[in-house]
């Protein structure tokens, strides 16, 4: 993460900066005065871009959606005012998550191996909505801003870069300042950190779920990683300590039982990431295998299962393990996508098909079963009607940029090399290569030629992206 680390260092130095405080109005709070929520917006933006262009990223869209549904039913209760939210799902088997500034929500596959229930799970995500509702990462620029500024600077950089996970970077920041300096951060983080506790407690219980899962899930760390040399980067931005889980569990005892602690869902969505972390489909399949053999009830180790076979092409084992699930619930979504998947691999696309149609009847602004529909559409050669399912995907997802990637090279494979170019242009902006999305501005503008209509909205788009460019790089200088 060579390039981010100094991108971050700058865009702190620009928040800390007292020309760019002159320049905010005041929204009725000290912090607001200091950096606006729009300041914010633009900085998560800017820095989302960047950090997607720096790390490897899951690109499941099962594993999106449950993402992306779970934390905004978390948001529904909490007070996140701006619920613009882009989200980065991180590939790394590392315990982290995190909220930027500006609505940018983060999840490691780590969250997934770590949280053994969807309440688990919760916690962590309302506790990192906390952050964003409570403002703190403009409250800490407003209390540190009588420092230096190289200080200052350094000190929110480090807080950025460890959230994001490039722990060294933050840690590099943060000894660069002086020892009064760090301590005084030091008292703040600790004051955020008490304050996302109580809010997200509270939260998890306004959005149906057992708060006692907070307090549960940190004593397990807690045991866990204890005598840890490294412990994984969550608990380094989020100590875990005797008191914390006191109060924790102090807190959460005073709710009212009977909320929600884990879901069949969540159980499907963790054995995925599982999967993903295993060195080979066949021993993740050995694994599966033997929790089903302690438990031949257990319909989560055989969705397991019958995911790692299709992986490892055992095809019709994997049919075998999914007929029961589907003759118990034949309309989940999750057990249906995995016989479509079993149907692509098998080159059963008639199957595939209508099992897709027949699903997405009843579940038609479903991500996942649009996806898939695509693919299937891809896999029989039928580019035209892929693209105009992908430009239908578009107007759910327009900053996804996984799915401009797909839409780029489905318009490829249909010789739409206009919109090629289009599409590429959309991706390169949304992982911050703002060079690379003009010049593919540049060609496509050639194949327009005459085409007037078309030239202008190109050149439209390109002037944006140029304007982009030039306010990103207006703030990292």
């Amino acid at each position: 993460m060579t390039f981010l680390r100094p991108t971050l260092l700058t865009l702190a130095c620009l928040l800390a900066s007292p020309g760019f405080a002159d320049d905010l109005p005041s929204l009725g709070d000290a912090s607001s005065a200091i950096v606006s929520p729009q300041q914010e917006y633009q900085l998560g933006r800017a820095w989302l871009a960047y950090l997607r262009g720096q790390v490897s990223q899951l690109n499941d869209p099962q594993l999106k959606d449950y993402v992306e549904t779970s934390v905004y039913k978390l948001v529904e209760t909490s007070q996140v005012n701006d619920r613009r939210l882009e989200f980065i799902l991180i590939d790394s088997p590392q315990l982290n998550a995190f909220a930027a500034p500006g609505g940018i929500v983060g999840v490691n596959g780590g969250l997934f191996l770590n949280a053994q229930t969807e309440g688990e799970y919760a916690s962590v995500l309302a506790h990192e909505l906390a952050h964003l509702s409570q403002r703190h990462f403009a409250r800490g620029v407003e209390a540190q801003q009588r420092m230096q500024i190289p200080m200052m600077a350094a000190l929110l950089g480090g807080i950025i870069a460890a959230a994001a996970g490039a722990g060294d970077a933050g840690i590099a920041a943060i000894a660069g300042t002086q020892a009064a300096a760090i301590q005084e951060q030091r008292r703040f983080s600790r004051q955020n950190e008490q304050e996302a506790d109580r809010i997200g407690i509270l939260n998890l219980e306004k959005a149906g779920y057992d708060p006692r899962s907070m307090p549960t899930m940190f004593e397990r760390l807690m045991r866990q990683y204890r005598f840890d040399a490294k412990p994984p980067e969550f608990l380094l931005t989020h100590p875990v300590t005797e008191s914390r889980i006191a109060d924790t569990r102090n807190r959460a005892e005073q709710a009212k039982p009977g909320g929600k602690e884990d879901s069949l869902r969540y159980q499907l969505i963790r054995a995925r990431v599982q999967l993903q972390y295993e060195d080979t489909p066949g021993l993740a399949a050995k694994r599966f295998q033997a929790q089903l053999d302690e438990n031949p009830k257990n319909d989560v180790a055989r969705y397991g299962l019958a995911i790692a076979q299709i992986k490892g092409t055992q095809l019709k084992q994997a049919r075998e393990n999914l007929a029961p699930l589907l003759a118990k619930a034949p309309n989940d979504i999750t057990y249906n996508l995995a016989q479509i998947e079993l149907d692509i691999t098998s080159n059963h696309l008639p199957d595939a098909q209508q099992r897709t149609d027949r699903m997405l009847t009843q579940y038609p602004g479903n991500y996942p079963l649009n996806q898939v529909r695509v693919d299937l559409l891809l896999k029989q050669n039928r580019t035209a009607d892929a693209e105009k399912a992908l430009d239908g995907l578009l107007k759910s997802r327009p900053d996804d940029p996984d799915v401009w990637y797909q839409v780029a090279e489905t318009r490829g494979l249909s010789g739409n090399i206009i919109g090629l170019h289009q599409a590429r242009a959309e991706y390169f902006a949304l992982v911050g290569d703002f060079q690379q999305a003009i010049q593919q501005l540049d060609f496509a503008k050639r194949r327009a030629g005459n085409n007037f209509p078309l030239s202008s909205r190109i050149d439209a788009r390109q002037r944006e992206l140029i304007e982009q460019e030039r306010l990103v790089k207006g703030m990292m200088s």
